[in-house]
């Protein structure tokens, strides 16, 4: 009896057990005494001090500062001119200008004029950055009128099918932010949004133009683009559109004297054709246009074997090869180094004239004279082997910038001897160069 009672008394001592369960320290946290804590955190290591030091401090220092700086002013004297504008001048203008020659800034060059202490106007302030489209700008002008628009701090498309143009020409530009180089062939339409479109893609020597004509749809795919977008365009024309001239030397009012089915008019026609309808979307649509009429020109990045005079002579000279002469030699031709045309085609596009603008070199040389100045300057015991002339071939040219000197002051610098060298250390590196491709 014992030990059931005492099992019982087990069982009734269970119960009150489960309803008192272990003691737990979460059961006894209560909510207000975490206040109490934090204030407890503050004070100890003296925390709130510091706060309200540096709450005392900042604002002490925007209290005094605005009364430093009043009375900063009021001690210097008065001036009608606003302060920042002299800042600008004695300060600001003199530092940047210490930094142009190793940080250009967007193409700007900033002065002052030392002797005086004043500063000058920067060249090209008020001017924006460019979007400029460049066709045909790996070929030979196009690629130096790109070096020339990125030096300056444009922003360069390059849209080339790579028929003549090479990417050799343009490689240094690789990797520039403002650089883009896009492959295709202007006969099919584009869609850009830029500020100028230099329309250069075309092949310019008869080697090329007679298999591969562009002239008209290229440019009128050009041309409904700058409709399009609002550009200004400048049609590279050239001085075939005289044909074999009975004005000499020819101005921009000469109409020409072409044979429009001879094996030439391709080109001659062609860029003809492509004037017209430069004028045609000027007139009709309101498109901004410009027209230049390119001499002969050359100058490094030429193709080595295209069939131009210069190149002709220069690529024959240094492979040993007799220099061949057309007819008897007594034939004229202008020769313009590549920067002069860039120059002038810069000119045209930023000035307010539409053209057409003779762009040349008006020293007027034979065939055999020129032939002498490249044995000058590479191998005077070069030969000359003549052959029969070609068809239509023109007897003269020679440019009249006076149109060119009076709107766009713009005339060439480089004679032929000072250009002729530059040419020839080129097309001597890539001749001798066995990776170096015919034709390219």
């Amino acid at each position: 009896m014992k030990l059931h009672k005492q099992s019982s008394r087990r069982d009734e001592e269970l119960p009150n057990t489960q309803m008192n369960p272990p003691y737990s320290p979460k059961t006894l946290k209560h909510p207000t005494r975490s206040l109490p804590r934090s204030i407890n955190y503050l004070l100890k290591e003296q925390r709130l001090l510091f706060i309200l030091v540096g709450i005392l401090i900042g604002s002490t220092f925007f209290i005094i500062q605005p009364s430093l700086s009043h009375l900063s002013t009021s001690s210097e004297p008065r001036s009608s001119i606003p302060r920042s504008y002299n800042a600008l001048n004695h300060e600001s203008l003199s530092t940047v200008s210490s930094y142009t020659d190793v940080l250009p800034v967007k193409g700007f060059n900033f002065g002052v004029d030392r002797a005086s202490g004043t500063g000058r106007v920067p060249v090209g302030v008020g001017r924006k950055r460019m979007r400029i489209v460049v066709t045909g700008g790996a070929g030979f002008v196009g690629s130096h009128l790109v070096d020339k628009l990125i030096k300056r701090g444009d922003d360069v498309i390059v849209i080339d099918n790579f028929f003549t143009g090479r990417k050799e020409n343009v490689k240094h530009h690789f990797g520039n932010p403002r650089f883009e180089l896009i492959r295709h062939d202007v006969v099919e339409p584009i869609l850009l949004e830029v500020d100028q479109i230099y329309h250069l893609a075309c092949p310019a020597s008869p080697v090329h133009y007679k298999y591969n004509p562009t002239n008209v749809m290229g440019t009128l795919n050009m041309l409904g683009l700058a409709k399009r977008i609002g550009a200004r365009f400048l049609l590279t024309s050239t001085s075939e559109v005289y044909g074999d001239p009975l004005e000499h030397p020819q101005k921009e009012t000469y109409w020409g004297h072409v044979n429009p089915i001879g094996v030439r008019s391709c080109y001659d026609e062609g860029k003809r054709t492509a004037e017209t309808l430069t004028m045609d979307y000027h007139r009709g649509a309101g498109v901004e246009v410009r027209i230049a009429r390119i001499f002969n020109t050359y100058g490094p990045r030429m193709c080595l074997d295209d069939g131009r005079v210069v190149s002709n002579f220069v690529a024959q000279a240094i492979r040993k090869q007799p220099m061949t002469v057309y007819g008897d030699g007594k034939q004229t031709r202008s020769f313009q180094y590549v920067s002069d045309l860039v120059d002038g085609l810069v000119a045209l596009m930023e000035g307010e004239h539409i053209g057409p603008f003779n762009l040349g070199n008006p020293g007027e040389f034979t065939m055999l004279e020129l032939a002498g100045v490249v044995k000058e300057v590479i191998d005077p015991s070069a030969s000359i082997e003549f052959r029969a002339n070609t068809a239509d071939d023109p007897h003269k040219r020679k440019p009249d910038i006076s149109k060119a000197k009076e709107l766009l002051n713009w005339e060439p610098k480089v004679s032929l001897r000072e250009g002729l060298p530059l040419m020839v250390n080129d097309f001597r590196d890539r001749i001798l160069n066995e990776d170096e491709g015919k034709g390219n």
